[in-house]
Parts: structure tokens; sequence; C-alpha cells
């Protein structure tokens, strides 16, 4: 369940936000959206699939963690073994709020329901007088740039189905006892088709800005060995 509601400096001025990483705290997820103007910096970490959505149809774009529902391989002891999150993950437990106005200005929310969220453990919100902490000044600034970066990246999903780009995939992935699990369900780009591409849609691609996340899409391909070896860890620990 969750529990959002505008930010306030009155109603909300004691609360804490926990920003370590735990299963316990929600981030024993298995994936989370990415953004196309993401796909630069997620190609180095992890796997970028693509998923449609059975109800709307659309496809986004999503960072993979692991290879199960509620796993995450990048959980450790300490912490997410790895330096840096997608905006759509690290931003939890705040969010944009939008009005009925299209005009009006976009308002922080928070899940008073998160686990992160509290009175006694974390970072404030708010110092004394009110005013945002520097941790709260950082989540508005990402709200900003992850709202912006979803509001591109319609453009750029859409050109990868004009143009056929993407395919469905199968991944076996080898288990410590020696069987196999499915991975199902995704997308990947097509790299032949990409290949063969005619001079004129690569020049409108390149125009549009949508040929170095496509690139990018395709290098991450490399770390889904990555992601096998840290399952094997897992398993033999």
């Amino acid at each position: 369940m969750t529990q959002h509601a505008v930010l306030d400096s009155l109603k909300h001025r004691h609360l804490r936000v926990r920003t370590d990483r735990a299963a316990s705290l929600g981030d024993a997820v298995m994936a989370c959206l990415v953004m196309p103007a993401e796909f630069r910096r997620a190609q180095a970490h992890y796997p970028i699939v693509f998923r449609r959505d059975l109800e709307t149809g659309r496809m986004s774009a999503l960072a993979l963690f692991g290879f199960a529902n509620g796993e995450n391989l990048f959980l450790r002891g300490n912490g997410w073994d790895a330096p840096w999150l997608p905006l759509a993950h690290a931003v939890q437990p705040f969010l944009i709020g939008r009005n009925a106005d299209p005009a009006a200005t976009p308002q922080v929310h928070i899940d008073l329901a998160s686990p992160r969220v509290c009175e006694t453990e974390g970072e404030r919100l708010f110092d004394d007088m009110g005013n945002p902490t520097t941790l709260l000044e950082d989540v508005a600034q990402n709200l900003g740039d992850l709202d912006a970066a979803y509001q591109a990246s319609g453009a750029f999903l859409e050109a990868l189905e004009r143009h056929e780009l993407l395919e469905p995939f199968a991944l076996e992935v080898p288990q410590p006892d020696g069987s196999h699990q499915s991975l199902v369900g995704f997308h990947t780009i097509n790299e032949e088709r990409l290949r063969t591409l005619p001079a004129d849609v690569l020049g409108e691609l390149h125009a549009a800005g949508h040929l170095m996340p496509l690139f990018m899409a395709v290098a991450s391909v490399g770390r889904f060995a990555d992601l096998i070896a840290r399952k094997s860890v897992l398993g033999a620990s």
C-alpha cells in the first residue's frame, strides 16, 4: 500500500528519510524504469531491456538487477554494489504530483507508507525553520530531471517500434544446482535490423538524438554476463 501526500514544511517538518540501501527499505526489486537519457550511465552497470505493458500497450525501458521478482543481485551487506542508480529508483520515496491544471507547477509528493520514511532515522527534509535541506533540494532537482527525461522517452520508444528495432528474447540463466532459470517477457534491440537500416533512417534517428541511446542499449547486453556472475557468487556463498 502507498500513502502519497504533498510534501509540506509544516506537516512534515520532522520527517526523515533513510538513504541507505537494503531489502527491508524496498530495494529488493528485479528491475526499475530507466530513461534513454540515462542509457550511457546505465549500460556500464546493468543490462537494459524493454517490456510492454499489457494493459496500455506502451513499451518501457528497464535496468535489470536480477532474474526473478524480488531478486536484486546488487544488494550486499554494505548496501548497493554499484556506483550509480537509475533516477526512477534513486528518488524513492518521492514522486512528482500534478493537478488538473497542466500549467500548474508540479509538486513534490512523498509516500508516507514507505519504510524509508520515519522521524527517528535518516536525513531530515526540513531544518528547524522549515527550509528545505540539501537532501530535499537534490530530490527536487532529480525529480525535475526524471520528469523531463520521461517526457522525452516517448519519442525514442515510438521510433524503436516504428522501425521495428525491438525483438523478444529469452535467456537461460544457469543455477548453482546445475539447473537453468528462464528469463522471458522482455525485448532487446534487434542488432541485425539496426545494422541494415537505410542511411536516411539512420540520419533521422541521429537528428532526433536516438542513435546514442540505441547504441548504449546494445552495449548493455554485455552486462548480462556480469549479472549471471553475480548470481553464481550469490549461490556459492
